[in-house]
């Protein structure tokens, strides 16, 4: 064999060991830095609603897409109904399967996948943790849906996207009492704890119902030690993600700065779900502030709000449209690289 062939091959080789060690390593063990995939939410007052109709789950192309970027985690939202029609009953065959496809594709891709149960600390119009829906009822969807992902390097569970309808320190002792039931049933997947209400983290110190968010998850306990903290933060005055305006620059990285310190001073790790801007000079350098203020390695990573193909004009997608460029993406793309 000539000299260059057997360069040539020994490259190849160490590719290959390479990348195979990557695939090994699974996506938990760096930066996770991506965006939310919207439409497993979409329709809700459709339940459950008819798929491709009412609501979608995310494509491989629109995994691809954001992998290109450097996306290293896609959260996928979804809604509990659709997913187990009835309490404590069996997983719906047809939802489930969509979303094993994603996270089969995902994991294809070297993306995590972050499973958002985006029900607002509801279901069937009951919340969790009342005499309707005990929190029984709860720690059974989260069983069976660690099961059907069986894979922790690939998966993440998001317990509960903003769970609003219930009140904050009762969410947080649900949410403690979930994880230590996961546990107990070895599932070994990394959970995301929001904390109460619109998991705000310009809400994370105020109190709240009597207490605040920081001081009850300052004893929060996990075995594995294998949980973030979820926190959202839009941009705008009333941080409700629907206003095309918002706040200075330096309002925000003040905000973003207490909760980092607070974590860091804890050895806690935060991970911020969702965040999004509309597209306008003041907005964009709001955007670029956030990211700025999650460099340090209190937080585990962040998914901005949102894409996916059904948000047509929304002000604040990054969803590719024809040959246009978001200028939020451009804003968040040097940010996804390593």
């Amino acid at each position: 064999m000539k000299l260059s062939g057997l360069r040539n091959l020994l490259v190849s080789l160490s590719t290959a060991v390479m990348l195979s060690g990557l695939a090994q390593a699974g996506c938990l063990d760096k930066p996770l830095r991506g965006v939310n995939l919207s439409g497993g939410e979409f329709g809700h007052q459709n339940i459950p609603g008819t798929l491709f109709r009412d609501y979608i789950y995310p494509t491989q192309k629109d995994l691809q897409f954001f992998r290109n970027q450097g996306a290293t985690v896609i959260r996928v939202p979804f809604l509990w109904e659709r997913l187990q029609g009835e309490s404590m009953g069996a997983l719906n065959a047809a939802d489930l399967a969509q979303l094993q496809n994603a996270s089969q594709w995902a994991k294809d891709l070297g993306l995590c996948l972050i499973l958002d149960l985006h029900n607002y600390g509801k279901y069937q119009g009951k919340t969790v943790g009342s005499a309707e829906l005990p929190v029984d009822a709860f720690v059974d969807v989260w069983k069976k849906l660690a099961a059907a992902f069986p894979d922790p390097q690939w998966t993440a569970l998001g317990l509960m996207n903003e769970p609003v309808a219930v009140p904050v320190p009762q969410w947080l002792a649900i949410a403690q009492e979930t994880v230590l039931a996961l546990r107990a049933a070895d599932a070994r997947h990394l959970v995301l704890v929001p904390t109460g209400r619109w998991s705000g983290a310009h809400e994370f110190h105020k109190t709240l119902g009597g207490v605040s968010a920081a001081e009850v998850l300052r004893t929060f306990r996990d075995p594995l030690n294998n949980f973030a903290i979820e926190l959202h933060q839009y941009a705008d005055a009333g941080y409700s993600g629907t206003s095309a305006s918002c706040l200075p620059a330096d309002e925000l990285k003040t905000t973003m700065s207490r909760v980092t310190q607070w974590a860091e001073q804890e050895n806690k790790r935060l991970f911020l779900g969702e965040f999004g801007v509309a597209n306008n000079p003041a907005c964009l350098e709001a955007l670029k502030a956030q990211l700025e203020s999650m460099r340090s390695p209190a937080w585990l990573g962040w998914t901005y709000w949102s894409a996916g193909p059904w948000w047509g004009n929304y002000a604040y997608s990054i969803q590719p449209s024809g040959h246009l460029e978001p200028a939020q993406l451009q804003v968040i793309r040097p940010f996804l690289a390593p």
